[in-house]
């Protein structure tokens, strides 16, 4: 089957309409014919079915989408009776953070408080469950017309004590560089402190309407949060409270030791702004200094870029020799 299309069955759900399309796979519609509730269809493209990294990453984020069962979390229906290779989820109203982002700009001190809040809160239950997403961005929150949120998308996340980061994830965040916590940049593992670095990131995005961190490509970008500190948000919006600010530098602490050490932490601090001391901060004293990487570290940095052509060619040697 190479596509689907309005009346198409699968299984015991009935296909409505297209909703979404990627490289990867399109998202379907559905309604459940046994309970006529509406359903989220997620159909990899046939060309990714052969592909081994996709199909790992698919059926990650199904296996810890069918154990997670949080108000803040997509539900992923069981899948044992599937005739092919496609997964069930909870149909959500509403509309992914990103898009409510680029059409409104920066948020209201409250409501960015407020939706990091909800992520907080979602976050706290994943972590609780042995869950790290680590690929925390907008991309992946869909909020609906009440400020709820849905985390999104637990392909590339990980079970506490699994196998090490995998190249697909490690090719994936070189794309998306923004939320990638300095312990990530560096090649290491990352933990429920790096979900909690990329809601930290998040949270100044939707106060600043821009990231912290910039540069012309991604390795400039996690060259500069390795490096240098960001404008303070009061520097750009002076209506945000030193207390949220000081939120924000608690949650996005370069050593991760540092920072909060729980969502739950990150959370009380949210609700209970008129609590948290403003700490004397050399980041805020010195923000507007900039360092340049040593050579060692562009070595680095062209080392990470060579990875994914080396990969590549190995697998090209192995699959023109077997």
């Amino acid at each position: 089957m190479s596509s689907l299309h309005t009346g198409d069955k699968l299984d015991h759900y009935v296909i409505e309409r297209v909703a979404a399309r990627s490289g990867m796979a399109s998202i379907f519609r559905a309604t459940d014919e046994r309970t006529g509730q509406p359903v989220a269809i997620k159909v990899p493209h046939p060309e990714m079915e052969a592909d081994p990294v996709f199909f790992d990453r698919f059926r990650r984020e199904q296996e810890i989408g069918e154990k997670l069962d949080h108000p803040g979390v997509m539900k992923v229906f069981p899948s044992a009776d599937h005739s092919r290779f496609y997964m069930a989820m909870e149909w959500v109203e509403g509309r992914l953070l990103r898009q409510v982002m680029n059409e409104q700009g920066k948020f209201p001190p409250q409501r960015a408080a407020r939706i990091a809040l909800e992520i907080a809160s979602a976050l706290q239950y994943i972590h609780s469950q042995g869950v790290i997403h680590r690929d925390l961005k907008p991309e992946n929150i869909m909020l609906d017309s009440e400020d709820g949120i849905k985390l999104i998308d637990f392909g590339i996340a990980a079970n506490v004590g699994s196998k090490r980061l995998t190249f697909s994830k490690f090719s994936q965040t070189m794309g998306t560089p923004d939320y990638i916590s300095p312990e990530q940049v560096k090649g290491k593992r990352g933990d429920a402190r790096s979900d909690i670095y990329a809601l930290g990131i998040m949270l100044y995005e939707m106060l600043t309407g821009k990231v912290p961190f910039t540069g012309a490509n991604a390795f400039t970008i996690m060259n500069d949060r390795l490096l240098n500190n960001p404008v303070p948000p009061r520097e750009i919006d002076p209506s945000i409270a030193p207390e949220l600010q000081e939120i924000i530098y608690r949650a996005i602490e370069r050593d991760p030791a540092r920072r909060y050490r729980s969502a739950r932490e990150f959370a009380y601090d949210l609700e209970h702004q008129d609590q948290v001391g403003v700490a004397d901060r050399e980041e805020l004293r010195n923000w507007h200094l900039r360092r340049q990487p040593r050579t060692r570290q562009v070595l680095f940095y062209v080392a990470i870029a060579l990875i994914p052509i080396v990969i590549f060619a190995i697998l090209l040697w192995v699959a023109k020799h077997t």
